[in-house]
């Protein structure tokens, strides 16, 4: 059965860190909407759950409270996909607040960024005369406590330094290789500008996934597709589209925005890419 069957059901699922301990809810009524961009800034999510247990919904109002002198980090994980296929994950990221609804249903409403903790603390770097940019984003990612994914031609940079909040280095290494440079979850990703990530492509078309003709835009083209666990950011996005064949072709994704709920109509991803093989001033 494939992931567009309406008979396949839906699956969504949230870790949330408690004390010491990570609890998974699912089966839940849940809604979220999660905006990734392959570019510095941070991912951002806000979640739903409805009623979760007291103690649990308690503990993190009061982890996360602005007026908590130390705010405790909490990380927040969104997995979703279908019944068939299994889930993927969306989105993985500091919980930054949460509020709570009236009863009868009461709803945890949680905003979420990634890495908006470790983004904070000032770092100083030098990296001498010259430094390759693998090394360089190795030490990135080792100040953001991130996995590295490196697919870009290594090169050797000259005379790199940098000092400031920790998440601006993800842009300064961007730049000074001429690569593409972004977090997704938990992973710094550098990649050629240009060129999508190395076993990532999502082949769209009416019998094939997309929702609506898709819209080209003065950057490439943005479509609507089914939830699926193949698309990625910066991945490879091929379209054919008998409506629209001026948007026929290869891009490379730069932003996705999910929007899903367990229980409601919404599953679905919203791409924005950019024809594969051209360059940009990210």
């Amino acid at each position: 059965m494939s992931a567009g069957d309406k008979l396949d059901a839906r699956r969504v699922v949230v870790e949330l860190e408690l004390q010491n301990a990570v609890k998974r809810y699912e089966g839940m009524a849940i809604c979220y909407s999660v905006t990734k961009t392959g570019n510095g800034q941070m991912n951002e999510a806000a979640i739903k759950i409805a009623n979760l247990a007291k103690d649990d919904r308690d503990y993190i109002l009061t982890a996360v409270s602005p007026l908590k002198r130390h705010r405790e980090r909490k990380q927040v994980r969104l997995y979703a996909g279908y019944q068939s296929t299994g889930v993927g994950r969306l989105f993985v990221g500091d919980i930054t607040g949460a509020t709570i609804t009236q009863p009868p249903d009461i709803w945890l409403c949680l905003r979420a960024k990634t890495g908006y903790f470790s983004r904070a603390g000032i770092v100083a770097v030098s990296g001498g005369a010259t430094e390759t940019l693998s090394n360089l984003a190795k030490r990135v990612a080792g100040d953001l406590g991130l996995q590295l994914n490196f697919q870009a031609d290594d090169k050797k940079i000259a005379n790199y330094a940098f000092t400031g909040g920790a998440g601006l280095q993800v842009d300064k290494l961007g730049q000074a290789g001429r690569v593409n440079a972004y977090v997704d979850d938990n992973t710094l990703i550098v990649k050629p500008e240009g060129r999508p990530l190395s076993g990532k492509l999502r082949r769209l078309s009416e019998a094939g996934g997309m929702i609506g003709i898709p819209e080209l835009t003065e950057q490439g083209v943005k479509v609507k597709m089914l939830h699926d666990t193949e698309t990625a950011l910066g991945g490879a996005l091929e379209i054919t589209s008998k409506l629209n064949p001026a948007a026929n072709g290869r891009y490379v994704i730069y932003k996705l925005t999910y929007t899903g709920e367990s229980r409601g109509t919404p599953f679905y991803i919203d791409a924005e890419a950019r024809p594969e093989g051209r360059t940009w001033n990210l």
